[in-house]
């Protein structure tokens, strides 16, 4: 259970007005027992009247500022400014007024904090651990947006935090890494003793993006390079870095796999989606969104790696069939991590073979993709195999399920559960829909790159 601490502890505001108004809670409470006493001494009738309309007056204004005080948490006024996935389970929402963590299946509020500084761009959570890294909002007047809280909940206390000359984009953690991005520069600190480890240049990367493996044998990062279309990976256990041309435009969205052999990719055109061996930097698959360019907010991969789903501007989530999977992953799973590099070599070169899953169908193609190499590289595309409309002025992210299901969590406040048919693709069925949070307007800020 996450406990209470220091982010609960409110500043008073200012009041303009009267005397009463200028008045703390402290003082106001012992105006009405300097109130309730002189009731008690006094012996003539107006006087008692006096005093009993005082304490009336002051009682009110009481009962008002206790309805302020409540209602300046009202949810419908609230708005999301970011989300990250925890993990498969669950999500984490830094909202205009603090943060909520939510669990997907059974969807419900697991904790939250209401705060009158402001609220968090950045909220990410190590699983489902005690400890949290928040990122103030610009209008937050106690975390500034160019700093990093590291908050253990079950202390209620900051254990460490970083501060940086310029605005913070994205935070990413694993259990032994931090790792605190910047438009330009990347910084990766040990979590043990928050020394710094790495700096790697980026491109600029005003949206964050940036992402980690979370397998025990690897350790993984993905970062754009240095030049457009170029993303970088870091195998620290392997002390190799690997360029990868993913793109002739610029970066719009990544993510990998949880033990980083996978990389998927998206341009800023939006039509492709595109899966990298990050060993080697081999195209292993390329599926297509569609024709007409589009802002790609989110990929996820399943756990299973069978399946990749894919959420954009332009309001339909795409699920597409992979045919490549990670033959070794579930072995390597068990393994000691102290024998992680050795056996992440040995295994490396053979689990990425391209195989057909067999209880799986296959992502729709033009009827015309046998003259593949004849006709251009369009009518031999790889089209999504199930799909899920959304409306189009939200933002969205996902991330699957159990049971073939897929998680849909909007900016606006709205949460979506769907199934799909793995055989037979088509439309997916909404199985769920949950509006958490009401909202007056769109956030203006980006999720950025979830993380798992």
């Amino acid at each position: 259970m996450l406990g209470s601490g220091p982010l609960d502890n409110y500043r008073n505001r200012s009041r303009k007005g009267d005397e009463n108004q200028n008045r703390t809670p402290e003082r106001r409470l012992a105006v009405v027992v300097s109130c309730s006493v002189a009731f008690l001494r006094s012996q003539h009738q107006k006087e008692r009247l006096s005093i009993i309309h005082e304490y009336w007056l002051m009682l009110s204004y009481t009962c008002a500022c206790l309805r302020n005080e409540f209602n300046s948490f009202d949810t419908t006024r609230d708005t999301v400014t970011h989300k990250a996935w925890l993990d498969y389970g669950c999500f984490a929402a830094g909202t205009s007024n603090g943060f909520r963590i939510y669990n997907c299946e059974p969807f419900k509020e697991t904790f939250r904090r209401d705060l009158k500084s402001g609220g968090f761009r950045i909220v990410e959570m190590l699983f489902r651990c005690n400890i949290l890294v928040l990122v103030g909002g610009v209008d937050n007047s106690q975390y500034p947006p160019n700093k990093v809280m590291i908050w253990d909940d079950h202390q209620s206390r900051c254990i460490g935090e970083f501060s940086f000359r310029s605005e913070i984009r994205a935070v990413k953690l694993r259990r032994d890494r931090i790792v605190v991005v910047l438009e330009h520069k990347i910084y990766i600190y040990s979590f043990r003793d928050l020394k710094l480890l790495h700096q790697i240049e980026t491109l600029s990367n005003p949206r964050g993006l940036c992402c980690l493996s979370h397998h025990q044998n690897t350790s993984v990062l993905a970062c754009p390079g240095l030049q457009r279309g170029q993303v970088r990976i870091e195998h620290f256990g392997l002390i190799m870095t690997k360029i990868i041309n993913a793109h002739d435009s610029h970066i719009a969205c990544f993510t990998l796999t949880m033990d980083g052999l996978l990389l998927a990719t998206a341009s800023t055109k939006g039509t492709l989606i595109r899966i990298f061996n990050t060993m080697d930097g081999t195209r292993l698959q390329e599926v297509r969104r569609g024709v007409d360019r589009a802002d790609i907010y989110s990929i996820a991969l399943s756990p299973n790696v069978q399946w990749l789903a894919v959420s954009s501007d332009k309001g339909t989530v795409h699920i597409f069939s992979l045919r490549v999977r990670g033959v070794g992953m579930n072995l390597s799973t068990h393994s000691n991590a102290s024998q992680g590099p050795a056996l992440f070599q040995q295994n490396s070169s053979n689990s990425l073979e391209p195989l057909i899953s067999p209880n799986t169908g296959a992502n729709s193609s033009s009827s015309l993709s046998f003259m593949k190499g004849v006709l251009p590289k369009y009518f031999s595309s790889e089209w999504s195999f199930a799909q899920f409309r959304l409306p189009e002025d939200t933002q969205f992210i996902t991330a699957f399920g159990s049971q073939n299901t897929l998680i849909i969590v909007g900016l606006d406040g709205s949460f979506y559960r769907c199934s799909f048919d793995p055989v037979n693709g088509g439309e997916m069925l909404q199985q769920e829909y949950v509006r958490f949070l009401k909202t007056d307007s769109r956030p203006g800020l980006s999720c950025g790159n979830t993380s798992f």
